[in-house]
């Protein structure tokens, strides 16, 4: 055999095909879907919550509506509903002047101090550049301070030591930024990517199981009915749910930091973003076969960007966003993130996923029950047993 005819075989080319495929599908769904960083940076919304009634409040609130580099900005809202849509991740950065932040910059005794909040339960981008923003903005605003206490120093030159090394202090600590985290997540890049593995190894799982389970869906029609192999299925693929989540969780609690009591939970959701992920894989199985999981690879592709774990939609090009909301894994991500170091309730996004469950059996249910023609069902016979009647033996 040569070669060249090696090349022709089935497995040559398929190999060669999904070489090619799997490079334009990655490199064309990661590199134009991360461009969107830093680049939308701008399209995250922040709150500038201004409670002081001096000027300086005002002062610094217009400025910081005018220089920082986000197109929405709140003003208009009470420090409570901002911290309300921060929790809820509907906002990037919150903002909050104190009540008594003029009359502390007056008074020169008590540093002036302005809160810069940030929702560290979020996708890992958002808290590190709120972090460089935040930190960027305390460097000017403690220059600016310390220049305007240094102009009042040098109108008191010639005053004794004690006082002047108090007034050198009163210049350093006359601004003080406080960089606030909520709902902080123990730190290493395990537990914050927690919420995307968990949710990545039970999306893989199901992806391969869908292509073998309807393969032996196909494999065994004329044994039994469409929709009795169906149920079968579905039942297998539930029991794998079971017990792939008994081994991932069994790893996740071992080596990341969550809470043992948020076990129980954690493993419905898991065994629920199975089934639902398992379901969207099948559809493109049912429909053209075993070439269904060429379909699949692009759809986890861009799942793995429009499951809100690096980047939050407010940030994602269109088709991105739009894709998340269809497919499981923003949902599972983002109830992860809630119930692992939120302080929300994961109830929405986990109504999401059990949607998309839904959605995605009902399409299942349509494509077995219109597009898969009916096969009859061969009954199995049973062969007769024939009993000999033994002598009886008489003596």
């Amino acid at each position: 055999m040569k070669f060249s005819q090696f090349l022709k075989s089935k497995g040559a080319i398929g190999s060669i095909f999904m070489g090619v495929f799997y490079a334009i599908a990655m490199l064309g769904i990661f590199l134009p879907g991360y461009t969107a960083l830093p680049g939308n940076m701008d399209d995250l919304k922040i709150a500038i919550v201004n409670d002081d009634a001096g000027q300086y409040g005002a002062q610094i609130s217009s400025q910081f509506s005018e220089s920082l580099p986000f197109k929405t900005i709140k003003t208009n809202v009470s420090n409570k509903k901002a911290m309300d849509e921060l929790e809820h991740n509907k906002l990037a950065l919150v903002v909050h002047i104190p009540e008594e932040f003029s009359a502390n910059v007056q008074s020169g005794k008590v540093s002036a101090s302005i809160d810069f909040t940030v929702n560290e339960a979020s996708a890992t981008m958002v808290s590190s550049a709120m972090s460089s923003v935040v930190g960027e903005i305390n460097k000017q605003l403690s220059a600016n301070f310390s220049e305007q206490t240094a102009k009042g120093v040098l109108m008191n030159f010639n005053v004794p030591e004690e006082q002047a090394t108090a007034m050198a202090t009163q210049i350093e600590n006359s601004y003080v930024g406080n960089y606030v985290v909520i709902n902080d997540v123990p730190d290493g890049m395990h537990n914050n990517m927690l919420p995307m593995f968990l949710t990545m190894a039970g999306y893989v799982g199901a992806m391969i199981a869908s292509m073998q389970l309807v393969a032996s869906f196909k494999a065994n029609r004329g044994k039994a009915s469409k929709t009795k192999l169906f149920m079968f299925v579905q039942f297998t693929a539930l029991l794998i749910a079971v017990l792939s989540t008994v081994v991932a969780l069994t790893i996740a609690f071992s080596v990341a930091d969550v809470d043992l009591s948020l076990l129980l939970p954690v493993a419905a959701q898991q065994i629920l973003m199975y089934m639902a992920a398992f379901n969207v894989c099948a559809i493109m199985v049912f429909l053209v076969g075993e070439g269904g999981m060429v379909l699949n690879i692009p759809i986890l592709l861009m799942q793995t960007i429009a499951n809100g774990a690096t980047m939050p939609r407010d940030m994602m090009y269109t088709p991105y966003d739009w894709f998340g909301r269809i497919t499981p894994m923003y949902y599972s991500v983002q109830a992860y993130l809630a119930q692992m170091f939120g302080s929300i309730s994961p109830a929405p996004f986990l109504w999401g996923l059990a949607g998309v469950f839904a959605g995605a059996m009902m399409i299942n249910i349509v494509i077995v029950r219109f597009v898969h023609k009916p096969v009859p069902v061969t009954k199995e016979t049973i062969l007769p047993v024939e009993v000999k009647n033994t002598a009886e033996i008489t003596a």
